[in-house]
């Protein structure tokens, strides 16, 4: 699929917005690993939130304190979610699960 030709200003534009959605999620995942956020509660936001529910399964468990990654691989092996897999319905249902 070719990539649309965008003017510089829409580049810009599109650039900035990204870089917002990226620092948005660095500190919803730094708010989760300090405690300020619980991990449950952000998982039931997903279907009002699209910066959690396009956050993948495995940043989401390493955000979680006392998970690596060789155990957030377990987790999602566990729960039968692929490796690539974002917050979707499934997934958020195994993660509260394990969570509870």
């Amino acid at each position: 699929m070719a990539l649309p030709n965008f003017t510089p200003e829409e580049r810009a534009k599109a650039l900035e917005k990204a870089a917002q959605v990226r620092k948005a999620r660095k500190e919803l995942k730094e708010n989760i690993k300090s405690g300020k956020t619980d991990p449950a509660s952000v998982l039931k936001t997903r279907k009002d939130d699209p910066l959690v529910s396009k956050m993948k399964v495995k940043e989401f468990l390493q955000a979680i304190p006392g998970i690596g990654g060789a155990k957030a691989d377990k987790i999602m092996h566990d729960a039968n979610i692929p490796g690539n897999r974002r917050l979707g319905i499934r997934q958020v249902e195994a993660l509260l699960e394990y969570l509870s």
